[in-house]
């Protein structure tokens, strides 16, 4: 399982300005700590270049004179910038932070309710809590808009010919949910952060 969190791509970096390619690497010496993975990855484009392992400090390989190119984990980029590098090519991977058993383990006990508390956290991340009031007239179609994990809440409200509704909505899609919603004449738009949930 995914955990939302952790993200990062093993990228080639050089000094700002050189415009790399790909085809540039053949015959350069290439610093990293993954040279087992990046060996495959060099094979696979039939690129020959030469490796030089480190085990840290990645970043510093081209200023010391013993690497023209690196290739490193990256997340925000902001080492390879204060290094005076850029990233150049596609990701060799990504990667992110993820929950993993053993085939044919039955979750059980403690186990299945971490599982399932770090399912609601997952789920929450990617969901917001949408409020608004709805006249009776488009309620079908607001309900298309906010469909919600099984369906939507709707409650009367005093108003006559209105009713308050709640959905979960995608965290991505809010604000193009609420300009549908509100084109179509709802009022009171709220969104609220979802912490965790059981679903």
């Amino acid at each position: 399982m995914a955990l939302d969190f952790g993200q990062s791509t093993f990228r080639f970096a050089a000094p700002v300005g050189k415009k790399w390619q790909l085809s540039d690497l053949a015959g350069k010496r290439i610093a990293t700590s993954y040279t087992e993975l990046l060996s495959k990855y060099l094979t696979e484009a039939n690129i020959s270049a030469t490796l030089v392992p480190l085990d840290g400090a990645v970043e510093s390989a081209i200023r010391l004179g013993v690497a023209d190119v690196i290739a490193d984990v990256v997340s925000t980029g902001n080492t390879l910038r204060q290094a005076g590098l850029e990233v150049f090519g596609e990701p060799i991977t990504k990667s992110e932070a993820i929950l993993i058993t053993r085939p044919g383990v039955k979750l059980e006990g403690s186990l299945d309710t971490l599982v399932r508390r770090v399912k609601g956290v997952v789920t929450a991340r990617q969901y917001v809590l949408m409020d608004y009031d709805c006249p009776t007239a488009v309620l079908d179609k607001a309900c298309a808009i906010t469909p919600g994990f099984e369906s939507p809440t709707i409650s009367p409200l005093k108003k006559e010919g209105w009713v308050a509704v709640r959905s979960m909505v995608l965290k991505k899609d809010i604000h193009k949910v609420m300009d549908d919603l509100f084109n179509l004449g709802a009022k009171g738009i709220l969104v609220t952060d979802i912490k965790a949930c059981r679903l």
